[in-house]
């Protein structure tokens, strides 16, 4: 029974890594620098923060990858030494930061698995990543994996594979906080929804061809969020007269809504023609 215990281990750990990595990258690659802050990033410099995250997202998946590549009898001896020591090493060093993290940030999340990881540390976290650790130093000179001799050793590993698994999502507050998210949808009034994407999709929308041509500056003058809409207003000159000219695009799925409207800003006074053709207008917030 430690025979099969142990052997587990490898593609345990392959997996968590990989999984540990692609949710790290798919939330750093989407999310501005300055709001990392609110992850294990912010411990490092502002400026550092996202090639940190990215740098750690790359040892993952190379080491989650050499883990599955040594597994069998052609990755035997020195590099599935290798591998399996910088995986010891790795968790080792993530249990003494989410330590510290704990201590001096308690109220942070640990970023492990990316945007699920919001609950601050605790002493669960900190207990997954120790015995991830030890369960790396098991591996250590492990002999090559190999396929269940009998039916009844295949069940023994999968009985073996399903309680350490289940071990893991008792320490893993991330599997709550997926279940929340699977079960009901997120309000779009207080879902984070990045402004590239905003941008993005207004580039796609006819009203935004429509009035490019009249714009004066290539980037926004200001952009600001009220609850299910985001406001993008540009400078622009129409009939020779300076306009701002204000698009509201919805936050809500795909194929989102967006209006338009413009403001004078020299007599604060909107000609008829303009009214007829653009019935929806909005008055920028201050």
């Amino acid at each position: 029974m430690v025979a099969v215990v142990r052997e587990i281990q490898i593609p345990l750990l392959a997996v968590v890594l990989i999984v540990g990595c692609l949710a790290k990258a798919w939330y750093t690659l989407r999310t501005r620098t300055a709001d990392l802050r609110e992850r294990a990033s912010v411990t490092f410099p502002l400026g550092s923060r996202r090639p940190a995250a990215l740098a750690l997202c790359v040892i993952e998946l190379v080491l989650g990858a050499g883990l599955l590549l040594t597994a069998g009898r052609t990755g035997a001896g020195v590099p599935a030494l290798t591998v399996r020591t910088a995986v010891a090493l790795l968790f080792g060093t993530a249990a003494g930061a989410l330590y510290v993290l704990r201590t001096r940030r308690p109220d942070e999340g640990c970023g492990c698995f990316g945007d699920l990881s919001r609950t601050p540390v605790g002493w669960r976290v900190i207990t997954r990543a120790v015995l991830l650790c030890l369960a790396a130093l098991s591996v250590i000179g492990a002999p090559p994996l190999r396929m269940p001799a009998s039916a009844g050793q295949a069940w023994l590993t999968l009985a073996a594979a399903s309680a350490v698994l289940a071990v893991l999502c008792a320490l893993s507050p991330e599997l709550g906080e997926l279940m929340v998210r699977l079960s009901h949808a997120e309000p779009c009034e207080v879902r984070a929804i990045p402004v590239s994407r905003t941008l993005s999709a207004l580039h796609a929308s006819p009203l935004w061809r429509r009035y490019q041509r009249f714009f004066v500056a290539e980037t926004p003058a200001d952009v600001w969020r009220e609850g299910c809409w985001r406001f993008v207003v540009y400078p622009a000159v129409l009939a020779s007269r300076r306009m701002e000219v204000v698009f509201a695009v919805h936050l809500a799925g795909r194929g989102v809504p967006v209006r338009v409207g413009m403001v004078d800003t020299g007599t604060d006074f909107l000609l008829p023609k303009q009214r007829t053709e653009d019935p929806l207008l909005f008055s920028k917030l201050v």
